[in-house]
């Protein structure tokens, strides 16, 4: 398709939703989008402010998913340029990595003709995180509850919530290796019950659409949000004040530092500007849930760029 170039767009995710750790998540409707030509040699650029720092080639993402995905099927890439374009903040707890490795698993399956299911690219981009929570609403869109396994990861799709989100996003960047790096190795047996009892109301309220209580959930987990705390100012005092804003409920969006809310439809401008009014120093946004996961089409080549895909 000399005329058309290859393009790709993965939503960003939120994970754990509070006590759901490394088995809930939810898309957000803030996108990564590749541009992809066959060329020469391999290129990554962007005009994207969220990727002034886009890292070329073997330190990028995209290209780390992609290679790695092909040699999984003892297939090697032909070189690319890839432009990327991105809303979605790095190092906030967004899922800017897992729509990056998204990204590079939809590019190596179609530049090599691999055409997976989502089912084995599911399982191949959860192994590379180690957990299925950030991957799998980039992939499937709206909420999904997982769990890992090495040899197959169970994923149910629980549709699309009819909630507005509101994300409260500090200035400061919070890197995954580092808020994994605060949480205890091991939980004392009652407080591991009693953490996968809010977990499992959390999921229940979900499904029967009560958000109400699935807020009540949220800011009950016992997993990250204590050992995390110390790591965004503010969490604390939003978590347990943020239903006099009038949201259902908040979370540490994935490993933070973003604070997720979950608000009633319809509401999300009004509780975003009762927050910002008392939280000056976050950014605050409104968003939705992306009710799709990643697609691939073709669209039309710009003028004098000329591809062989």
């Amino acid at each position: 398709m000399a005329d058309k170039r290859l393009s790709i767009t993965v939503p960003a995710s939120s994970a754990n939703l509070g006590p759901g750790f490394d088995s809930v998540g939810v898309a957000v409707n803030r996108y990564l989008t590749l541009y992809i030509d066959r060329a020469e040699e391999w290129e990554f650029f962007s005009n994207s402010s969220e990727l002034s720092s886009l890292p070329n080639k073997e330190n990028n993402l995209v290209y780390q998913a992609a290679t790695a995905y092909a040699a999984e099927y003892d297939v090697e890439l032909s070189p690319c340029r890839v432009e990327m374009v991105s809303d979605i903040p790095l190092a906030r707890g967004l899922g800017s990595s897992a729509s990056a490795i998204i990204a590079g698993i939809e590019l190596a399956d179609e530049m090599a003709g691999l055409h997976r299911s989502k089912e084995e690219k599911m399982q191949f981009a959860s192994g590379w995180e180690g957990h299925p929570d950030n991957v799998g609403p980039s992939l499937y869109g709206g909420l999904i509850v997982g769990a890992y396994g090495e040899e197959k990861t169970h994923v149910m799709h629980c549709g699309v919530p009819d909630v507005d989100l509101v994300l409260a996003i500090p200035d400061s960047e919070l890197l995954t290796k580092k808020a994994r790096g605060a949480l205890p190795s091991e939980l004392p047996y009652a407080t591991a019950i009693h953490g996968s009892a809010v977990s499992n109301v959390l999921v229940a309220a979900i499904l029967k659409e009560d958000w109400k209580m699935a807020g009540e959930m949220m800011v009950r987990d016992v997993f990250h949000h204590p050992y995390r705390a110390d790591m965004v100012p503010g969490l604390e005092e939003m978590l347990s004040g943020i239903r006099q804003y009038g949201a259902y409920g908040a979370a540490l969006s994935g490993a933070g530092p973003t604070i997720l809310c979950f608000v009633p439809s319809g509401k999300g401008e009004e509780v975003k500007q009762a927050i910002q009014e008392d939280y000056p120093d976050f950014r605050v946004e409104t968003a939705k849930p992306a009710p799709f996961g990643s697609s691939v089409h073709y669209v039309n080549q710009p003028a004098g760029v000329s591809s062989s895909v």
